[in-house]
């Protein structure tokens, strides 16, 4: 039986999408389609991206999605012309409408706009049917372009959540072998934020609750990504060996976060919800009318090192 999502007003979700069969397809030029319709798709369903890791065959992104606003025909037309540029019957068809001055005719087209809008849902559907359209129409191929439906993990909206879960995204390049620091990866929130891009400084920002100080919001980070005193030292010199790391997991030892963040940590991508206890259990209280208790395991405190008060809720098959 396939699961229903935990969903929450105001959600933090950890989405992760693996391209069919595993296949290893995105290349540069299609990270960077898949980037800049990320942040497309982003701005016109109203999602707020913390940080995202594009690899090879998949992508990690990290969002809050924000409870629905009431926006302006002027507003959600600009958000519709930057969403539907490429599509001119769509949107000469969009304008036409608002232009008409016929209230009845607006509000259901204000409605139709707001249907694909303020939900991961719906998010990560467009985000994944527009890269799709773009990838098989330049490569001359047909057919599904991603496996199966994405996967979503809850996180409790505050700081020390948010956080580790932005890391261990933004580290994927790391266990990957791919580089030693992650802000070498150039398809990463962490990434793009190193090289100046406002858009993934405002992210990080907000994942590590800084409000406007990046300079303070990348020391915590970069502590947080490399150890304590790593923003003093060189690039890549306290990069942690992932095996080693895994081997005193595995003799149930303890790790500093940065070590941990460097392991394959199933909860952030298995798991169903991440977060306190009392968090964990208002989120199941409010779903319980589409979840079965007999599909979960109870909460438990996240293990192998120090995470604080953070706990999973994750599936009987998980």
């Amino acid at each position: 039986m396939r699961l229903n999502r935990v969903k929450r007003l105001g959600g933090v979700y950890h989405c992760m999408s693996r391209v069919v069969a595993g296949e290893y397809l995105l290349g540069d030029r299609e990270k960077g389609v898949l980037c800049k319709q990320l942040f497309e798709v982003a701005e016109f369903c109203g999602v707020e991206v913390f940080t995202y890791c594009l690899m090879s065959n998949h992508f990690h992104v990290l969002v809050r999605v924000p409870e629905r606003v009431e926006l302006s025909d002027d507003e959600l037309l600009t958000k519709a012309e930057k969403m539907y540029f490429e599509d001119d019957r769509y949107l000469m068809y969009i304008k036409n409408i608002f232009s008409t001055g016929d209230v009845d005719r607006i509000e259901i087209l204000r409605e139709r706009l707001y249907a694909r809008m303020f939900d991961v849902s719906i998010f990560m559907k467009e985000l994944k049917q527009r890269f799709s359209i773009w990838y098989n129409k330049n490569h001359g191929r047909y057919g599904v372009f991603w496996a199966d439906r994405f996967k979503s993990v809850l996180v409790e909206g505050k700081r020390h959540s948010v956080e580790m879960v932005a890391a261990y995204i933004d580290l994927n390049p790391v266990r990957a072998g791919l580089v030693d620091d992650p802000e070498d990866y150039r398809y990463s929130g962490y990434g793009e934020a190193m090289s100046g891009v406002d858009r993934s400084r405002k992210g990080l920002m907000k994942a590590m609750y800084e409000g406007n100080d990046w300079k303070k919001a990348l020391e915590g980070y970069r502590e947080l990504l490399f150890g304590k005193g790593a923003v003093a030292q060189t690039k890549g010199q306290r990069t942690v060996n992932e095996k080693l790391s895994q081997k005193v997991l595995d003799k149930k030892g303890k790790l500093s976060r940065s070590e941990l963040l460097r392991c394959k940590i199933r909860y952030f991508s298995e798991g169903l919800i991440v977060g306190s206890q009392l968090f964990i259990e208002t989120c199941y209280q409010g779903n319980s009318s589409s979840l079965e208790d007999k599909q979960f395991r109870p909460p438990k405190l996240m293990h192998g090192g120090d995470w604080g008060d953070l706990m999973v809720l994750r599936t009987s098959r998980g």
